[in-house]
């Protein structure tokens, strides 16, 4: 049910999960169609390695890609609570399942280490995610989250942790049903246990957990190609700090460009240029959750967030989340709002740098201000706070500035599936109101 959250955190490569066999590494460079990545799936992959596990699951299966006759919806009923396995599944012998309370300074330094040293790296092994402690904290415990969904692996003799997975509760609407969703996470394995086949058992494992509190659907993203996404997106760039960004091989300098004209053609002001635009209160909570889901109406698959979630989500915490809205010095009324939560990448073997500040786009509603205008200042924000980079998914309505706001496509694409969940029709990045941590 689940897979890591794969984005690309590089501009000169994809990110892809390590855990996956190789065989499902074969694919993602070009495709822009789900017509075509499944073509090329189907034609790559022999018959008898069609992602032995992800065929026993209830996703929505390659070979029913495009079948009109298939129902949206659930792909299986729920199952009597009774009858859900009671037991943990089992793992190999060496290992035992731990469950990792966040809240424990202790614990949640070993996620920390884990995920530091072993999770998502870009192909060519230069970056790897770093997410902060408090990042993890605010990650997992969002409200009504379930500690016995934070799943550790520890070896039973040294009591090591070496491999973690996770999900939180969610509601997320599908047209027009809201369905409890778990949104599965942060799925690594200790580099030197890649073999011992531990993610198939861990992803049962996070299943069975999720069921027996009474939710049968989950989404998720993964950088590889399983069956079957309901869309794919790019993640887009914009240099911030590109001398920074050359230096360390996160980008290249143009052709014909020489570093002072690239300085110069990423500049930005040194304020936001906006009437009344200031960073998100408490007090605003409110008004920021009636703007998101008005503007989250409009999507196919979106969060239905309340003011706890928004609360959550949203409200300002220092080197984990930033929101700006937009008060109209005249009526005070809140007509805009941006959002971007702080992901840093380390980077491995440069000299000189250790750190890749990563600023990813998060929610931006636009109901005053023209939406390239807002995205600039949140640019000129981020830049203010000494991010190098903006990331930025092509979801949403974030199309219309992408190109305009001087982003570059990376080469690394995110797919988003739901588990037990089949949609008729694969979506458009457009079509997609959800931003995955």
């Amino acid at each position: 049910m689940g897979d890591n959250n794969d984005n690309s955190t590089s501009g000169s490569s994809s990110k892809e999960n390590p855990d996956h066999d190789s065989e499902s590494k074969a694919l993602v460079k070009d495709e822009s169609s789900l017509d075509t990545i499944v073509r090329r799936f189907q034609d790559s992959v022999s018959v008898a390695k069609k992602h032995k596990f992800w065929e026993t699951q209830p996703v929505g299966q390659f070979r029913d890609f495009g079948d009109p006759s298939l129902p949206e919806g659930p792909i299986e009923p729920p199952t009597p609570l009774s009858e859900v396995k009671q037991e943990p599944y089992n793992l190999p012998g060496a290992y035992e399942w731990t469950t990792c309370d966040m809240d424990s300074e202790e614990t949640c330094n070993e996620v920390y280490i884990l995920l530091k040293n072993n999770y998502v790296e870009d192909d060519e092994n230069m970056f790897r995610f770093n997410y902060s402690k408090e990042f993890l904290r605010w990650a997992l415990r969002p409200p009504g989250f379930y500690r016995s969904w934070h799943i550790g692996v520890r070896v039973k003799a040294s009591k090591k942790l070496v491999a973690f997975i996770t999900g939180i509760p969610a509601r997320i609407r599908v047209r027009d049903e809201v369905v409890k969703m778990a949104e599965i996470n942060f799925l690594c394995v200790h580099k030197k246990l890649r073999s011992k086949r531990l993610a198939p058992v861990m992803i049962k494992e996070v299943t069975r957990r999720v069921h027996l509190e009474n939710i049968w659907q989950a989404a998720y993203t993964a950088g590889v190609v399983l069956p079957t996404p309901i869309t794919t997106c790019q993640y887009w760039h914009r240099s911030l700090n590109p001398k920074k960004l050359i230096d360390v091989g996160f980008s290249k300098l143009g052709p014909r460009m020489t570093m002072s004209r690239t300085i110069k053609l990423y500049k930005l002001p040194d304020s936001p240029v906006t009437p009344g635009f200031r960073k998100m209160e408490l007090r605003d909570v409110p008004a920021v959750t009636r703007l998101l889901r008005n503007y989250l109406s409009q999507f196919v698959v979106a969060p239905d967030f309340d003011d706890d979630d928004v609360e959550h989500w949203l409200l300002p915490k220092e080197d984990v989340v930033d929101s700006f809205l937009v008060e109209s010095p005249e009526t005070h009324e809140i007509t805009d709002f941006c959002s971007f939560y702080t992901l840093p990448s380390s980077i491995l073997e440069n000299p000189s740098y250790s750190t890749l500040k990563a600023a990813y786009s998060y929610y931006n509603v636009n109901t005053k201000t023209p939406l390239l205008q807002l995205m600039n200042d949140a640019l000129i924000v981020a830049k203010q706070k000494d991010f190098d980079v903006f990331n930025a998914l092509d979801v949403m309505h974030n199309e219309s500035f992408l190109k305009e706001l001087k982003y570059g496509p990376g080469d690394g694409q995110l797919h988003y599936y739901l588990y037990n969940y089949r949609l008729k029709q694969a979506l458009t990045p457009s079509e997609l109101g959800l931003v995955l941590l």
